[in-house]
């Protein structure tokens, strides 16, 4: 048994540094960072995963697929036992601020759309320490982007985030539902918290106008396969659910 834990990476510190050297490799090679995900933002599930803070990781040029009609086919090939996460996604306009204010952080955002990443995971039943998470970068295998909302155009975002309902369907079977006061109490305090641990390694290019942030899962982390059909419903009129279909 001791030998098999001595095979985790212990610190999220000791994994970010493998994590930045795969991020390296990938721009070297011509992949282009889009953004950012941030996980372990849902503290429902840390004792399910075995990893008790958020984490985050770069989205990029080959793992996003924009979906303006709320629609997607996307393959899994190559990702270890991938599951899919709906979550809130934004699109800066700026730098966010370091602040816990939620109305200073969303002074930053351009816009607001519902996203669904596939996260993925090589380690046995997904149990893991937290630097096993930031060197996989993040656990990153795909990111939907859904319809983008301008979020001028959203009276009281700031309010509406946390109280967001959403339902995950395989098929016409509800696998399970969450709210956006998973994410951190807020999606808009995930991103906080993401200026916050970015702030905290220089090693890592802060925040920039233009890049995509997907703050987490509202709901637990459900196995996907390749032949099935799933999708997200909301409550309200904020966002829009997506249909994806996998290959």
């Amino acid at each position: 048994m001791a030998a098999m834990e001595s095979n985790h990476i212990e610190s999220a510190e000791a994994g970010y540094r493998i994590g930045l050297e795969l991020h390296s490799a990938r721009v070297a090679a011509g992949w282009r960072a889009l953004g950012r995900k941030i996980g372990f933002t849902n503290r429902s599930i840390w004792p399910r995963y075995g990893v008790y803070q958020p984490i985050f990781g770069f989205v990029y040029d080959r793992t996003v697929t924009l979906a303006p009609e709320g629609s997607a086919t996307i393959s899994l090939a190559g990702l270890a036992q991938p599951r899919i996460e709906p979550e809130v996604c934004f699109g800066l306009k700026g730098p966010p601020p370091r602040s816990k204010d939620p109305a200073e952080i969303l002074s930053a955002i351009e816009w607001v759309a519902h996203s669904i990443e596939i996260v993925q995971c090589a380690l046995p039943n997904w149990q893991m320490k937290v630097g096993d998470s930031t060197a996989a970068n993040g656990l990153h295998g795909a990111l939907v982007v859904g319809p983008k909302v301008p979020v001028a155009g959203i009276d009281d975002l700031a309010d509406k985030l946390p109280a967001l309902k959403v339902a995950l369907l395989k098929g016409k079977a509800v696998i399970d539902r969450g709210l956006g006061s998973n994410v951190l109490d807020s999606p808009l305090l995930a991103l906080a918290h993401l200026v916050e641990l970015l702030a905290a390694q220089p090693q890592f290019a802060p925040l920039a106008a233009g890049e995509i942030i997907s703050t987490g899962t509202m709901t637990d982390a459900a196995p996907v396969a390749p032949g099935e059909s799933w999708s997200t419903q909301f409550e309200g009129d904020l966002l829009s659910g997506l249909k994806i279909r996998f290959e």
